[in-house]
C-alpha cells in the first residue's frame, strides 16, 4: 500500500460477518433429557433460562450484555444460597439443600447465551468474555467477601458440581450442597466466630487448565485462616488426603472430555510432584464430628526414583517419586487439592489447607437404578444431611486446632 494513500469506504457487503451463536456443548444438551428437566421444575427453577433468554433479547451493546450477565450470574448464585440456607420461598418440593437446581438452571443461561444473536454483533472472543463472567458470577467465584471486621476467624470452602452424570443423570454432589449450605455463614469455635465463604468449581480439564482455580484462590488465600476444597469421595468414609499428585489420570470429565499428563501450572521448572496438607488432620480425625469415620489417607501412587512403572504405596511418596495418583486420586479431586495447596505454598503462606473428600452420596437401595429410580428418596437426603453437617463440624474442629508440620 502506498504510504498516504486515501482509502475507500468498505462496501458492506465485504465487511466480516458478525459471529454466529455456538452449538450447545455436551453438558447443555443433557439439559433436555427428562430429569433435569424434573429437577428444575420441582425447584421453582425452570424459569431461570427462559427469563434470562427474555433479557438478552433486549439487550442493544455489549456494555448492556455485560451488566446484564453481570446482575443474573450473581442473582442466580444468591437465589441457590438463599433457598439452601432457608431464605425465600421453596419453589417447588424439592429439598431446599439440593444442589442440582442451580447446576441445571447455570447450564441453561449458558446455552442461552452461547446461541444468542444480537444485532449488535458479537465476536467470539467476547462471547467467551460474557460465558466466563457468567461462569464466575453463579460460582460464587468473584464474590468471596469477609468484610473488614477483626476478631473472628475466616475459612474458604470449595465444592464441585455434579459429576458421572451420563452414569447418573440424577447425580448431585455433597461438596456442592455443602458450599451452598455455609457460603456467607457464622460458626462458633472454641476460639470465638468464625466466617465461612464458599465458591463452586466445574468438573472440566479445560478449565482447571486454563487457572481458574488459582485465578479464584490468589486473591483470598491470604486472608484466610483455614482452607478446604471439597469433593465427593469413598462410600461411607471421610478421607483427609495427606498427599497430592501432580498428574492427571484421564477420567472423562463434564464435556466427555479426557486429559492425561502432568498438571498444567504455571513455571512448570519448579513445579514439586507432591504437595501436603496442612489441614490439622489429627485432631479431625480424633474428633467427634458426625456419623461417618474420618481418617488421615496417606495412600498414593508414584513410579519411584529409577523405576520404570507405578506403585501403590500406603504411607506416602518416597524421595524423588513421579506422581501418578495422590490419595485423592489422579481426577479433578486431586488436582483442585494440588493446585490450591501448590498456590498456598508458592505465596509462602502458612494457613492451614488441605482436601476433605466426603462419603458418597448414595440414593436408597431400592432407588439405585437410575433408568427407574426417582430423584429423590428419604435414605438420599438423610445422607446428604449427614455430610453436608460433619463437614460443617471438620472446619470448625480445624480452624481452632494446631497446623501440624509438613513432612
Amino acid at each position: 500500500m502506498t504510504v498516504g494513500a486515501v482509502l475507500a469506504p468498505v462496501p458492506a457487503q465485504a465487511q466480516a460477518p458478525a459471529a454466529t451463536g455456538a452449538p450447545p456443548t455436551v453438558e447443555e444438551q443433557r439439559l433436555d433429557l427428562p430429569v433435569p428437566q424434573e429437577i428444575l421444575r420441582r425447584s421453582g427453577f425452570d424459569g431461570v433460562a427462559p427469563e434470562f433468554a427474555r433479557e438478552l433479547s433486549g439487550v442493544r451493546s455489549y456494555r448492556q450484555a455485560e451488566r446484564l450477565v453481570a446482575r443474573e450470574s450473581a442473582g442466580l448464585w444468591r437465589r441457590a444460597v438463599d433457598r439452601a440456607q432457608g431464605r425465600g420461598p421453596t419453589g417447588g418440593d424439592l429439598s431446599r439443600d439440593d444442589d442440582r437446581p442451580l447446576y441445571w438452571a447455570r447450564l441453561g443461561m449458558t446455552r442461552e447465551l452461547r446461541g444468542w444473536e444480537p444485532e449488535f454483533g458479537l465476536s467470539a472472543e467476547r462471547r467467551a468474555a460474557l460465558l466466563d463472567r457468567l461462569e464466575r458470577g453463579s460460582r460464587g467465584q468473584d464474590s468471596i467477601a469477609y468484610g473488614s471486621g477483626t476478631g473472628y476467624k475466616k475459612i474458604l470452602l470449595t465444592g464441585f458440581d455434579p459429576f458421572t452424570l451420563d452414569q447418573d443423570i440424577r447425580i448431585s454432589n455433597p461438596s456442592g450442597a455443602t458450599a451452598l449450605a455455609l457460603d456467607g455463614t457464622w460458626v462458633r469455635t472454641a476460639a470465638g466466630l468464625a466466617r465461612i465463604e464458599t465458591t463452586v468449581f466445574p468438573v472440566r480439564w479445560d478449565d482447571f487448565a486454563a487457572g481458574t482455580v488459582e485465578r479464584t484462590l490468589r486473591p483470598v488465600l491470604p486472608q484466610v485462616d483455614l482452607f478446604t476444597t471439597v469433593s465427593q469421595g469413598r462410600v461411607g468414609r471421610i478421607d483427609i488426603e495427606r498427599f497430592n499428585g501432580a498428574w492427571r489420570g484421564g477420567f472423562p470429565d463434564n464435556e466427555d472430555l479426557s486429559r492425561t499428563g502432568q498438571v498444567p501450572v504455571s513455571d512448570p521448572a519448579s513445579q514439586p510432584q507432591w504437595t501436603t496438607t496442612t489441614l490439622p488432620y489429627r485432631a479431625i480425625v480424633a474428633a467427634r464430628t458426625g456419623p461417618f469415620p474420618v481418617y488421615d489417607h496417606t495412600s498414593v501412587t508414584e513410579i519411584p526414583a529409577g523405576g520404570a512403572g507405578p506403585v501403590g504405596r500406603e504411607d506416602g511418596p518416597t524421595p524423588g517419586s513421579a506422581a501418578r495418583a495422590g490419595g485423592g486420586g489422579d481426577y479433578l479431586s486431586n488436582e483442585i487439592a494440588y493446585r490450591a495447596t501448590l498456590l498456598r505454598d508458592r505465596l509462602g503462606l502458612t494457613v492451614p489447607g488441605g482436601h476433605v473428600h466426603t462419603p458418597v452420596l448414595e440414593f436408597g437401595e431400592s432407588n439405585a437404578d437410575p433408568s427407574t429410580g426417582a430423584i429423590t428418596d428419604p435414605e438420599f437426603l438423610r445422607n446428604r444431611g449427614e455430610i453436608v453437617g460433619q463437614v460443617r463440624a471438620i472446619v470448625t474442629t480445624a480452624v481452632d486446632a494446631p497446623t501440624p508440620p509438613v513432612p
